[in-house]
């Protein structure tokens, strides 16, 4: 959730298709959704272009989060000169008194000291193995330099450009410069989309980014491979808001919120498809062109994909938008009277004629909903830094890091299903505390798990990453439905650009363990226990018509469901009644 939700979907455009169903909409989103309808609300043609679509939704997975292998640590130890020969292995029977062990592993960057003087006056024999015994060893320990055995075959950028030990804070800075990336190339992203088409956006920016890439694989130091995450981040970041959209414009409206949640569920199966990938692949340049290069063919968008219609509508572009509506009637086998083509292009035409392009109130509304929004950040904040943190600490949980961090993919996609069945039954609010705090549970018991326990501590881990998950998802839609009509982008923006703090400070939770072992556990735990508590300071906004105007939403707590009185002294007030 990616991720993204993760780092990986967990974008501001992301909400907007969640926020379902709009209040009193436009003439133009009326005659549209009139003729979605009967057209066919998901068919043929809707399909092959949903599943066009989820392409990019995968590749985004890849390129947001495939610094956890290309620019992780691989598990080394010291080279005991005294010891070691060309044939030794990573576990050998005198670690015991050449390495210290701590946190259930050999220390990775320090060794015991030898002996020099024991070994002056020691008998000579075969200079291999003369010293390798624990007479020569005492309790005092040292760096080892870059001198290093390593356990398993993998390549990353930390073997070939030597980053270890005190300099493993350039693994993790990766990470944190790939989600500044995402910071900033999500708002250019839809800037660029809203100005020359969703479709052109998403073909160009994928083959950039697969671009960006392959260029990566070639990196020939540390500076160079972290520039060019960058610039793919810029350039690709906006590949799941601009699907997503693409997905659910041409949906009819009772398929838009399956067709959302469907389509992110692929961000999910990107995640653990990766894991499998690097699993194979266990050499970072060869991982990169394998994930980057295939991308390219993204740009055959251009001409396989339509545009959106709802953009080319707001462009004024009315053959097209008519044309892209026909082929799709034609595809589905459905019938479109002309005459009601007609009267969607002369609405649209009306509605453009007559666009008002004020300013927004939103200082207003930033002070009418100061603590709202405070809380709305602060939720957003930690659920970026949970569910990234999460996925970014799976590869150390022990075990196979591979299917550790595959089974981080495929936990996500309960995860992501539950909320279609919870939050109407129990309420935003309540479904969305309740995931919140089963995350904080299991974080925190984790800490108590013992460090041999890999069955236990695995288990908790997938429960806390599906409740996070769940809590995403509910977040999605819930922060769409508290603020008024006029200024629900531009707060929902504003909350979801400061949870991205969250998705850059999360790549560096692993090197807390480095201090102890399970402060980025219990970091979770505390942040996901205090948001969770605070979360019930919200208005419930379940089976509610979503407010327009700022009093309206002010007053949702006053509004019980529709079809039940409203209480308050404003019950007989026409702005409530249309509330109910």
């Amino acid at each position: 959730m990616p991720n993204q939700k993760e780092g990986n979907g967990s974008s501001p455009a992301a909400s907007n298709g969640h926020a379902e169903p709009e209040p009193a909409p436009s003439d133009e989103d009326n005659s549209l959704d009139a003729i979605l309808v009967r057209i066919g609300q998901f068919g043929r043609y809707q399909i092959i272009n949903y599943v066009l679509l989820c392409v990019p939704m995968l590749f985004n997975a890849f390129f947001s989060i495939s610094y956890v292998f290309t620019a992780s640590t691989v598990v080394h130890r010291c080279n005991i000169t005294q010891c070691d020969s060309p044939a030794s292995v990573y576990e050998e029977s005198w670690l015991n008194f050449t390495v210290p062990y701590k946190n259930s592993a050999w220390d990775d960057c320090h060794r015991y000291v030898a002996n020099e003087t024991e070994q002056l006056y020691a008998p000579f024999t075969d200079p291999s193995g003369a010293y390798c015994d624990a007479a020569y060893f005492n309790r005092e320990t040292e760096t080892c330099g870059h001198d290093f055995k390593f356990r398993d075959e993998e390549k990353t950028i930390s073997t070939e450009f030597g980053i270890f030990c005190a300099d493993q804070w350039k693994l993790s800075m990766v990470g944190t410069i790939n989600n500044v990336g995402q910071f900033v190339g999500i708002p250019i992203g839809g800037f660029f989309a809203d100005r020359y088409g969703r479709r052109t956006m998403l073909a160009i920016a994928g083959a950039l980014s697969a671009f960006m890439g392959v260029i990566r694989s070639l990196s020939t130091n540390y500076y160079m491979f972290l520039i060019f995450e960058f610039l793919d981040m810029a350039v690709g970041s906006t590949l799941f808001p601009t699907a997503f959209l693409l997905a659910i414009e041409l949906v009819g409206p009772k398929r838009r919120v399956a067709a959302a949640t469907i389509i992110t569920i692929f961000y999910s199966l990107g995640e653990a498809f990766l894991g499998f990938l690097a699993s194979q692949v266990q050499h970072w340049r060869w991982l990169l062109r394998v994930l980057y290069a295939p991308a390219v063919l993204q740009i055959l968008f251009l001409w396989i994909l339509p545009e959106s219609v709802r953009w080319l509508l707001s462009q004024g572009s009315e053959e097209r938008a008519a044309a892209v509506l026909r082929r799709a009637a034609r595809i589905n086998k459905r019938p479109l009277p002309d005459e009601q083509l007609d009267e969607l292009l002369a609405t649209n035409r009306q509605k453009l004629s007559q666009a008002n392009e004020s300013q927004y109130p939103i200082m207003k509304a930033v002070r009418f909903f100061s603590l709202r929004i405070l809380n709305c950040c602060l939720c957003w904040f930690t659920h970026t830094l949970i569910a990234l943190g999460l996925s970014l600490n799976s590869v150390n949980l022990g075990g196979n890091k591979y299917t550790n961090f595959m089974l981080n993919g495929f936990i996500q996609i309960p995860g992501l299903l539950l909320p279609l069945i919870i939050m109407d039954r129990i309420g935003r609010r309540y479904s969305l505390c309740a995931s919140m705090l089963l995350c904080a549970v299991c974080m925190g018991a984790s800490a108590g798990i013992a460090p041999d326990n890999y069955a236990g501590a695995l288990t908790l881990f997938l429960i806390g990453k599906l409740a996070i998950t769940c809590s995403f998802q509910i977040l999605y839609f819930f922060t769409s439905e508290i603020f008024p009509t006029n200024v629900r982008n531009s707060l929902l923006s504003l909350c979801s650009m400061v949870g991205r703090i969250g998705s850059m400070l999360a790549p560096q939770t692993p090197l807390l363990a480095k201090y102890y072992a399970y402060a980025p556990q219990i970091l979770f735990a505390s942040f996901a226990l205090m948001s969770g508590v605070l979360t019930l300071a919200f208005p419930e906004t379940a089976d509610k018509v979503l407010p327009t105007t700022m009093e309206e939403a002010r007053d949702l707590n006053l509004v019980k469901r529709r079809g039940q009185a409203v209480v308050g002294e404003e019950a007989e007030g026409p702005s409530t009644r249309k509330m109910c």
